[in-house]
Parts: structure tokens; C-alpha cells; sequence
């Protein structure tokens, strides 16, 4: 696991050290040369670390126990954000080093809380710098669903790929093809945003953040920016990307019928989208803005959080039931998880139904999918409802006793938990996270990792520490 684990950090050490050499470029390139030793010293650290690591030992594939992956992945959300946090550090006179790593962490978890109340003030490459580690934080999270791939039951497995078990040859075959997907749609988005005539800066800011469903904007004119009719639809399609399964648009090229399983969670949560935004269109259109509503639906079942300023506030409470249920399963969207919540409903009618109707057999099914959830998964989905009410309580007292008030503390817990930025249409842009204490910064960044982690490898790790027999 020691091997496997610093080969594992190498790899995305190498990953922000590219970056780092993409914001030198850059800085030279604009004549930006004020913050240019910061970016190369940057560059330096990370590359001389993820060289090290991976070249330190060959490494010989042994099975790893599903406890040691966890572990590698909770490790991995504490150490490359500290990588991340040195240009902040460096750029900004007296910021302050829980502020750096404050910051880091929340991009790197794609959540968007951010300290800097005034984006225009901050220089292009810091900007650039923010943008850049959501989009490896994104790339680190759909890296670490394979990791934790056995914590899934088999027909989520089955609609991702037939990667059903952890084996060398897979592993490649699955990372290769996420990192081009990913690329792939990174760039989709980048053309779709250059063709409502977004400036490049702005347009490759906005794909690093919308693919990996994080909340870090380059500037303060969100508004201004999609305020025709046309961008806030393309935006609502690009935010989409990051609420469907990554391999969606690649088993629907390559789609066989024989894999209709591939594709039945998406098509599932394809049409709970559709119901979603035709009542939405039936019953909160009365001020004619149903354009701005899509593009918070949109926002918020990718757990994004953007908004517009003019947005209802009386659907607050629907914007953050859409951000708990959350997108596909292979995302980078957070959430419990529309098809689990939708199993879990499925299951718990057919129990009430078989106590009125005994003599009849009641099937777990979902369209589409031939194999029904077993007793396990649907403990596993309950387990996971309770581990987030359970976290949410929590995080609401510790943010509560921090001196904030309940309401903000419980939206603000939901937001964190399910790593979506605050925003608008949650009645929270006006947080000030700089003038946060460190109890609530500390308590906040637990559980933007928390969030990130599947919420049942948090009971696996415990029982591990505290039940070692």
C-alpha cells in the first residue's frame, strides 16, 4: 500500500506541476512577471516531489484491501492541497496560511467557497491558479471512484463500465480513458463558451470549473457575462456535463444492446432532469426568468452552485433539495445520489405494499435495468442517508457555535457537505469566509473532504481505528 499510495501522490504532484508550467508560460507570454518566481518555485517543489515518488520503487500490483485505498484517497485530499496553497501564499502579503490551505482545499474539492470578496482585484494568474485545481481536483476525484469502486454495488458498476473488479490491465484501460473524456469535454465546453463569443481568458476559466462541477469564478460580472438568451442555455448544457455519468457520451457512441445497462442510470436521471424543469417551467415561470431557473436547476443537480442575482427566493429550499440528491453516480458532481434516493423509494413502497398485499411479489428494478438492488446495496443506500443526516447535524452545531446563525449554518452544512459553492439562490452570497474564525475554516475544510469521499468510507475508516478487532 506505501508504494501504491506515494506512486498514486506522484502522479498528481506531476499533474500541478504541469499546471504550474502552463502559469509560467502564461505569465511570460502577457508579461505578467510579477508573481513569476512563485509559479517556477511552484514548479520546481512539485515536480522534484512527484519525480521522487514515482520513481522511487518499481512497483510490483499486489491486491490492496478496500481500508488502504480509502486511506490513500483521504490522505491525498490533505497533501496535494497544501502543493496547491503555496502560489496563494506566496502571491498574497499577509494571507495568512489557514486562509492558503482554506482556499486550496476548496478548490481542490471543487466546493468554490472562496476568501477574496473581490475577484477583479486578483491577479490573472491566481485566477488561473484557482481554475486550475478544481479541474485536478476534479480529475482526482473520478480517479478515486475507481479506487473505490467496491464500495458500489454491481449495477452501478455495470453502468459505469465492466469494471467490476481492481486489476492492473483495467486500471489503465479505465484511467486512459478518463483522462481523455475528461479532456475531451473540458474542451467541449471551451468552444460551447467561445461560441456565445466568451474571451478566451474567461472561456477557459469557466470549462475548468463547470466539468469539474466547482464554483470558482474568474470575475465578478457572472450576470453580465451569460446575459443573453443564448449563453444562459449553453450554459445550462455545459453544466450538465458534469451532472451525467463521465462515460455517458462514450457508451452512447459506442453503445451495444447488450450494454443497456451502460446506460440506464443516465437515462434514469435523464428523465427526473425532465420532470425537474417541466414543473419548474409550469409552476415558477410566472416572472418570465424561466431562464435563469434552468441555469440554477442546471447548476445545482451538478452541485456547481453559480447563479444569477435575480433568482427566486421562495425556491431556495428546492435549489438545495436538487444539490442533496445530486447527479450520476461517475460524475464530478457530489450528492447521496439520484438513483440510490430512487432505489431507496422503490424499495421501501414495495415493503409497505407486500405487508397489504402479501401473496404478491414486488420487483427492485429500475427501468431499464435487468438486475434488481440486493438487501446489501439498499442497506448500504440507507447507510449513507443516515451518515449524512448524521454530518449535517454536526456541521451545523460546530458552524452554530461559531456564531453563525442556524439557518445560514444548515444551508451552509448542506452546501459544504455536498461540496456546492454558495451562491444567490441559496441566500448565501454575501458570506465572508476571510472574516471567518479558524474553528469555522478548520471545521469547514473537514468537511469539504468529507464530502468528497463516499460518506460510507467514513464508517469503514472508523470502525478501523476504533474496532480494530
Amino acid at each position: 500500500m506505501y508504494i501504491f499510495s506515494l506512486k498514486y501522490f506522484g502522479i498528481f504532484f506531476l499533474v500541478i506541476s504541469f499546471f504550474s508550467f502552463f502559469n509560467i508560460i502564461y505569465s511570460y507570454y502577457f508579461n505578467l512577471l510579477g508573481n513569476l518566481g512563485n509559479y517556477i518555485l511552484t514548479f520546481s517543489i512539485t515536480l522534484i516531489i512527484g519525480l521522487f515518488f514515482i520513481i522511487l520503487k518499481k512497483y510490483k500490483y499486489i491486491k490492496i484491501n478496500l481500508f488502504d485505498r480509502i486511506l490513500t484517497v483521504l490522505i491525498g485530499y490533505i497533501i496535494l492541497p497544501l502543493a496547491i496553497s503555496i502560489p496563494y501564499y506566496l502571491n498574497i502579503d499577509n494571507i495568512g496560511i489557514i486562509n492558503c490551505y482554506f482556499e486550496a482545499i476548496s478548490g481542490f474539492t471543487s466546493t468554490g467557497f472562496t476568501i477574496f470578496n473581490d475577484l477583479d482585484q486578483l491577479d490573472q494568474t491566481l485566477v488561473l491558479w484557482r481554475s486550475s485545481s478544481q479541474w485536478i481536483g476534479g480529475l482526482y476525484f473520478l480517479f478515486s471512484i475507481l479506487l473505490l469502486i467496491d464500495l458500489f454495488d454491481e449495477n452501478l458498476k455495470r453502468s459505469l463500465t465492466n469494471y467490476i473488479s481492481l486489476n492492473s490491465a483495467e486500471i489503465f484501460k479505465q484511467i486512459f480513458k478518463i483522462i481523455v473524456i475528461y479532456l475531451s469535454m473540458t474542451i467541449i465546453i471551451f468552444l460551447f463558451l467561445k461560441f456565445v463569443n466568451l474571451r478566451s481568458y474567461d472561456a477557459y476559466n469557466y470549462s475548468l470549473s463547470i466539468i469539474s462541477s466547482g464554483g470558482f469564478l474568474p470575475n465578478n460580472d457572472f450576470d453580465l457575462t451569460f446575459s443573453t438568451d443564448i449563453s444562459k442555455i449553453i450554459l445550462s448544457i455545459s453544466m450538465l456535463f458534469s451532472f451525467f455519468s463521465l462515460f455517458f457520451i462514450f457508451n452512447l457512441i459506442f453503445f451495444k444492446k447488450k450494454n443497456i445497462n451502460y446506460l440506464s442510470e443516465d437515462i434514469n436521471i435523464f428523465v427526473y432532469l425532465l420532470i425537474v424543469i417541466a414543473l419548474s417551467f409550469i409552476f415558477f415561470n410566472y416572472d418570465n426568468n424561466f431562464l435563469n431557473v434552468l441555469v440554477s436547476i442546471s447548476s445545482s443537480v451538478s452541485n456547481i452552485g453559480i447563479s444569477f442575482e435575480q433568482v427566486p427566493k421562495n425556491l431556495v429550499f428546492v435549489f438545495l433539495i436538487l444539490v442533496i440528491l445530486g447527479g450520476s453516480f461517475f460524475s464530478t458532481s457530489s450528492g447521496l445520489r439520484v438513483i440510490k434516493v430512487i432505489t431507496l423509494i422503490k424499495f421501501s413502497l414495495n415493503n409497505l405494499l407486500s405487508h397489504s398485499k402479501p401473496n404478491q411479489v414486488y420487483s427492485n428494478k429500475l427501468s431499464l435495468n435487468k438486475i434488481s438492488a440486493n438487501i446489501n446495496d439498499i442497506n448500504k443506500y440507507f447507510l449513507a442517508i443516515i451518515i449524512f443526516i448524521f454530518s449535517l447535524f454536526l456541521i451545523t452545531f460546530l458552524l452554530t457555535i461559531s456564531n453563525l446563525d442556524f439557518e445560514s449554518s444548515f444551508k451552509l452544512g448542506i452546501l459544504t457537505i455536498m461540496n456546492t459553492v454558495n451562491s444567490e439562490m441559496y441566500d448565501l452570497a454575501n458570506l465572508d469566509f476571510y472574516n471567518f474564525n479558524a474553528f469555522s475554516k478548520i471545521s469547514l475544510i473537514i468537511f469539504m473532504i468529507i464530502g468528497r469521499i463516499e460518506l460510507l468510507s467514513v464508517i469503514i475508516l472508523l470502525k478501523k481505528f476504533l474496532f480494530k478487532n
